[in-house]
Order: structure tokens, then C-alpha cells, then sequence
């Protein structure tokens, strides 16, 4: 569409302090001819020369290639200047791996000021600058695009988010400081602080629209055209972008609204554990009384404090493990030993088993066949299914042709020679050993010779379920967590049989159902099962002993866990939990105690455990309350938290030197990815050996002085 004139690239230009370690994003400069637009475009694209799995970002010299960018874009003087991606990227931000090494203060702040004079260029600018954002933007790449005048976005971005809450810190590059200014304080709560906490939401370009985080959602398919095109309309006054003056007294009651709600996010989510999402709601609210300099010093300030703070320090190692160890999980096989898989079967048609086929079908796209008992459950349960496709195209959340596709894939048959031509099956029927025997008995009669039976069970032994059959190598644990569509755990159980094929090919099923996988043993229960099972059991033996529910189920609140131990019951559900606890008593009468309050509880039929006074505390539930009978031996919440603690690190130290997994970060990965441990305190077996548990309850720690639990 447009010819260069000039090109330019300052990746030359390396500071001598430049850490060697650092993937450099280029920024490289052309001065282009844009129709419609007098004189020139200097256009700057990011680029770290790696393919778009490896997304760009800042480290020293890499912002010191865009200011030199900066440097010759300004002195061309241009009609305009543009910033860019490469392909399916536009930046990610700070370079972790560069931060992971700063470990003084003042590093910290001059991190912070060094990308504040770059950015804040773009934004003081006296020639309009635009952010063309072509692809994923997280953290350091939003601030960038927030410090251009105008903000374009493909319409088939992956991804856009202010992440660092998450992590531990806050938007330091500008984001606290410029977004509210754009977006109002009620927006800028929502991307900061909301939907960093909600499990790290990432924003799509429509929603990033509706936020006005960005000016229009342009087509992926001419988008850098159609970007140009929207310019120069823009230049030529004929389209006219709206801001608002978030400083005015209208505003106000919008002001002490967002503030609030935001307290109140952290304060549900991280139980003021976690100093970051406060710290950057006051930055926010700063943004609205001072002038931009004022305010961007104050966020250095705030995020050289949190940069050498333990909770970003556990925050990197968690980010560590879910974003690498979970693609390589320990103990996989050869890759090339995976099978192809162009059918799947699900045995069961409940809850379980329809969103596992929705799964399925979504991501694998393949044919999915359901079966049940009899037609009634099996048409329920395939309507179910169906009905969720049909919401989700209601929601334009898919395509109404996508729809019809995914509806097509899924069908049900009571017929097991449905499965005749499967590769890939996996029950999900009651928590019965019996029953899942029986249907792999009637399976293994039907399905192809290397086809992969698959169990869905959270406690029981697949070796055991397995042991009648001619081919026990080809059966292996897919234990998922509910919600199915988002927890992103799935622990692959081999048995002493299974066969590296079987394995590998249930490993190339995970990554394409997008879950990040641990391999354990067959064990009872597995991982995450077995640890909170254990824990919930002191939780519940202290309120059994006699200690005030109320007091029990808070013990744990200075940890910042994401629910209260008699939420997370509820949530389980009392019968499943019971279940669970019954099969681990069974292995381990010692550890695991069976409750009879929790018999009663079940035998009730009660599913809910907890209500809510007038002033929103959470309390017993009164009929319930009223089927617990205690003792007479109190506990205080302190001695609550060290028990249970105390519980988690013996079983852990159990569950390694049993093999269950390979190492202790993969109790760690379990943990954050299938339990919402929370990413601030850096796994569980790190924050064991910090607070001392590991040494007083099991001798040792899990992670030796001198071995780093971070990046």
C-alpha cells in the first residue's frame, strides 16, 4: 500500500551495561508513504527475531533500541509515528528473566524511570503517535500503547492484559498513570486490579474496546491498511476521538465507587496477603489529583518496592512453572511415540462427562460419541451439551458456522460399537471401581488394538482398574478439574504398565486440549486430591475436637487463599469429599480420618455449608451447625494453620519420597494450576521451607539452601 522511502535500525546501539543473557527486541525504523497523509510516516516495529512463540520483549537494550528509534523517527520529522509488532506479536513487556536478577531497590526504581522516559516520549509527543496493535500486548507492551495518543487493535489479537498484580507488583511503566486518565478510574480498576486477580484475565479486542483501552477494533485481514487508513481520517479531523477529562467533579462518585470495589476485590481475593493490588489502587487514585511527572515518580517508587519483595520473588517461580515446566512436564515420553487421535469416545453423559466432550470436540475438533445407561440420561446429556454450544454462538462467543460444526461432532450412541473406530476413550462414570471395570471390560471387546483407555477418576487405583484387562498398557489417568473450560491442571497417572505410547499420546491430547499436565504415579488420590484431602481433614478434625467453625475455617486467611476451607467443601461438594477421604483412609488409616460429622453431612443430602450474616461474613450454615457434634478441645486459628500446615509439608514429603511425582516443583505446579494456590506465595513447598514447616515437621527441606526456587 505504501512505498519506503528510508530505513533505519538501531540495533546497533547496545549500552555496555547490557545484560548478555538478554533476547534484544529491535526496534526497527522505516519512513514510509502513506495515501492521503502529507509527508512521511515513521513507522517503528518491535521485533526480537525469534519466531511469535517467543514474544518480544524489554530489557535494557532493547529500551535502548527504541529510543534510538525514537531518536530518528523525531528528527525526520514525520506526520505521524507509528509503533508495531512483529507478526502475531505487539510486545509483552519487561523481560522477567532480566528482572528476576534485580535484587536492590534503587535497580528497581531506576527500572521503572527508565521506561517511564521512554514511553512517556511517545505520549508528550507534539506529533501524533499511534500504537498499531497487532497481536499480543501483556504488561510493558499495554503501557506502550497507552502512552501513544491513539490505539488501533486486530480484531484477532490473542490477548491483551496488565498482568502484574498477579505476579506481585503493578503496572510500573506508566499503566497506574496513564490508564485511569484514559479509561476513567471504573475501567482502570477492571484491568488492573479485577482481572489481573480473576486468575490473570486477559482481555480480547472487543472487550479491550468496550474498556477504551483502545480507540477501534480493526479486521485481522488488511488490519495494517485498514490501520493506516483509520490514521489518516484521524489526521485529516474527519474521525475524532473522544476524551474525557477523568479530573472534573462529575466524576467524583465514579471515583469513590471503582476505589472501593477495587478494596473490596483485593480484599476477597488476596485477604490483604498480597501488598500489590492495594498498592496500585492507591497509585490510581493518586493519578487523579496530581500531574503526570508526580504521579509516574510515585510509581517507580511503588514498584522499587515490590520488585525485591518476597511475594514478586514467589510470584516469578510460579510464573516459571506454569509457563515452562507445565509445556515440559517432567517424566514425558518420547513425543514421536503419540498417535494420532480422529475419534474420541466418553463413556457417561452427567455434568462431567459433557463438558469433557465439549473439550474435546472444541479444541480436537474431531468426532466425539457419548454414551449412558439408558436413552433418556444419554439425550439429557447430549443436549446439555449441545445447549452450551448454542450459548456460547448466542454469546458471540463462536460463529453460528462454528456452532453448527461442533454440534455436528457431537452425538451420542447406547451402542458400544460406536467406539469401534475410536482412539481415544475416557470414562467418567460414577466413583464406583466396579462400574469402571465393567465399562473397560465391554471396551477393550470393541475399540481398536491401540486405542487409549482413559480414566477420569480423582481417587481410585487404575492399576487395579486395569488389572483384568489383555491390555493394561493401554490405560492411563486424565484427571481433570472442574470447571473443565477452566482450570488448566490435568495430571496424567501411568501405572506400572503403561505403555510410553500410551503416555505420549495422552500427553499430545493435554497440550492440544490447551492443559498444562504433571505426570504422577498411581497413587491414591493422585496429587492435589490427596494434599487438600489431607488438609481439610485437620480442618474438619479441629471443628469435630471442638474449636469454633468460624475460628477454623479463618485460620488460614493470612495465606490469601482464594476461598476458606469450608467454602472450598461446598464447592467439592460433602459426598465427593467423603468419597475421597474414605478411599484414602483405606491407604493410609493413619494420615486420613473419616468424619462422622461429615457422614451425617452427606447422609443429609446437605450440599450447602455456608451462609452469610447482614454484614456479609461468612458463617456455618445453621442447619448444618446443627448436625456437628463437637468435642471439647478447642483450638486457636494459630494452632489451626500450624496443624494444617504442618499436614500439608508431612504428606508432601510422603507423596516424593513415594515417587508419586518427580520433583517438588511439580507438587508446587499441582498446587497453583489445580487448587488456586496463590501465585504470591510461590508454591506450596517453597513457602513451607521459608516458614520453618518443612524442617520442624519432616527434618529437611524441600528445596536445598542454595538450590533457587526462581527463574
Amino acid at each position: 500500500m505504501s512505498s519506503v522511502v528510508s530505513e533505519k535500525t538501531s540495533s546497533e546501539r547496545r549500552p555496555a551495561s547490557a545484560v548478555p543473557e538478554e533476547v534484544v527486541t529491535h526496534a526497527h525504523l522505516r519512513l514510509i508513504a502513506v495515501p492521503d497523509v502529507a509527508g512521511t510516516v515513521a513507522v517503528i516495529t518491535l521485533d526480537n527475531g525469534l519466531d511469535h512463540t517467543r514474544p518480544s520483549t524489554f530489557g535494557p537494550q532493547g529500551i535502548a533500541s527504541l529510543n534510538a528509534a525514537l531518536d530518528g523517527a523525531f528528527a525526520a520529522q514525520p506526520s505521524a509515528v507509528v509503533v508495531t509488532g512483529k507478526p502475531f506479536v505487539f510486545a509483552v513487556g519487561a523481560d522477567l528473566s532480566q528482572i528476576a536478577t534485580i535484587t536492590d531497590r534503587e535497580t528497581a526504581r531506576q527500572t521503572g524511570i527508565l521506561g517511564h522516559s521512554t514511553f512517556k516520549r511517545l505520549r508528550d509527543s507534539t506529533v501524533p503517535t499511534f500504537a498499531f496493535v497487532n497481536g499480543a500486548s501483556i504488561g510493558g507492551g499495554v503501557e506502550l500503547a497507552l502512552a501513544c495518543h491513539y490505539r488501533t487493535m486486530a480484531a484477532n489479537a490473542p490477548m491483551m492484559a496488565l498482568s502484574e498484580c498477579f505476579l506481585g507488583i503493578l503496572p510500573g511503566w506508566g499503566g497506574t498513570q496513564f490508564l485511569p486518565r484514559i479509561v476513567g478510574p471504573e475501567n482502570a480498576v477492571t484491568v488492573i486490579v479485577d482481572n489481573a486477580l480473576n486468575q490473570n484475565h486477559m482481555m480480547r479486542p472487543k472487550e479491550a474496546l468496550s474498556l477504551g483501552v483502545v480507540d477501534v477494533v480493526l479486521d485481522a485481514a488488511d488490519y495494517l491498511e485498514q490501520s493506516f487508513n483509520w490514521m489518516a481520517d484521524v489526521l485529516a479531523g474527519r474521525v475524532v476521538v473522544p476524551r474525557k477529562d477523568y479530573s472534573r467533579p462529575e466524576f467524583d462518585a465514579e471515583w469513590t465507587s471503582a476505589l472501593e470495589r477495587g478494596r473490596m476485590i483485593a480484599d476477597l481475593r488476596t485477604h490483604g496477603a498480597a501488598p500489590a493490588p492495594y498498592r496500585a489502587l492507591e497509585l490510581i487514585a493518586l493519578s487523579r489529583t496530581t500531574d503526570l511527572a508526580t504521579g509516574l515518580a510515585a510509581e517507580a517508587e511503588g514498584l522499587a518496592d515490590l520488585v525485591v519483595s518476597q511475594e514478586f520473588r514467589a510470584g516469578l517461580y510460579s510464573f516459571n512453572l506454569t509457563q515452562k515446566r507445565a509445556r515440559k512436564p517432567a517424566g514425558a515420553p518420547d513425543p514421536s511415540l503419540a498417535r494420532a487421535v480422529t475419534k474420541v469416545g466418553v463413556i457417561g453423559a452427567g455434568l462431567m462427562a459433557g463438558q469433557i466432550a465439549l473439550l474435546f470436540a472444541q479444541r480436537l475438533h474431531v468426532p466425539v460419541v457419548l454414551t449412558d445407561v439408558d436413552q433418556a440420561r444419554l439425550d439429557k446429556g447430549v443436549a446439555g451439551v449441545h445447549r452450551k454450544i448454542a450459548d456460547r454462538a448466542a454469546q458471540r462467543k463462536m460463529t453460528p458456522d462454528e456452532a453448527n460444526r461442533l454440534t455436528a461432532l457431537v452425538t451420542g450412541s447406547l451402542d458400544y460399537q460406536a467406539f469401534s473406530d475410536a482412539d481415544f476413550v475416557i470414562e467418567a462414570v460414577f466413583e464406583e471401581l466396579g462400574a469402571k471395570k465393567e465399562v473397560f471390560a465391554r471396551l477393550e471387546q470393541v475399540i481398536p488394538a491401540d486405542a487409549v483407555l482413559a480414566t477420569n477418576t480423582s481417587s481410585l487405583s487404575i492399576t487395579a482398574m486395569s488389572a483384568d484387562l489383555q491390555h493394561p498398557e493401554r490405560v492411563i489417568g486424565f484427571h481433570f478439574f472442574n470447571p473443565i473450560s477452566v482450570m488448566p491442571l490435568l495430571e496424567i497417572v501411568r501405572t506400572a504398565a503403561t505403555s510410553d505410547g500410551t503416555a505420549a499420546t495422552a500427553l499430545s491430547v493435554a497440550k492440544t486440549l490447551k492443559k498444562g499436565p504433571i505426570f504422577t504415579s498411581d497413587s491414591p488420590a493422585f496429587v492435589v486430591n490427596r494434599l487438600l484431602t489431607r488438609f481439610m481433614g485437620e480442618i474438619i478434625a479441629a471443628i469435630d475436637e471442638g474449636t469454633d467453625p468460624a475460628v477454623a475455617d479463618a485460620a488460614l486467611a493470612p495465606l490469601g487463599l482464594p476461598m476458606t476451607p469450608i467454602m472450598l467443601l461446598q464447592l467439592v461438594g460433602p459426598a465427593v469429599a467423603l468419597h475421597v477421604t474414605e478411599t484414602l483412609h483405606e491407604a493410609f488409616p493413619d494420615r486420613f480420618t473419616v468424619s462422622e460429622n461429615l457422614r451425617r453431612i452427606v447422609d443429609a443430602g446437605a450440599r450447602t455449608l455456608v451462609s452469610w450474616t447482614e454484614t456479609g461474613q461468612q458463617i456455618l450454615d445453621p442447619d448444618i451447625a446443627a448436625l456437628w457434634q463437637q468435642g471439647s478441645s478447642p483450638s486457636t486459628g494459630e494452632q489451626v494453620r500450624d496443624r494444617a500446615l504442618a499436614a500439608l509439608a508431612q504428606e508432601a514429603r510422603l507423596m516424593l519420597d513415594g515417587k508419586v511425582v518427580a520433583a517438588a516443583a511439580d507438587v508446587d505446579l499441582a498446587l497453583l494450576t489445580g487448587a488456586g494456590w496463590p501465585f504470591w506465595l510461590g508454591g506450596i513447598t517453597p513457602y513451607l521451607d521459608r516458614e520453618g514447616v518443612s524442617d520442624k515437621v519432616t527434618g529437611r527441606r524441600f528445596n536445598p539452601p542454595g538450590v533457587s526456587t526462581l527463574p
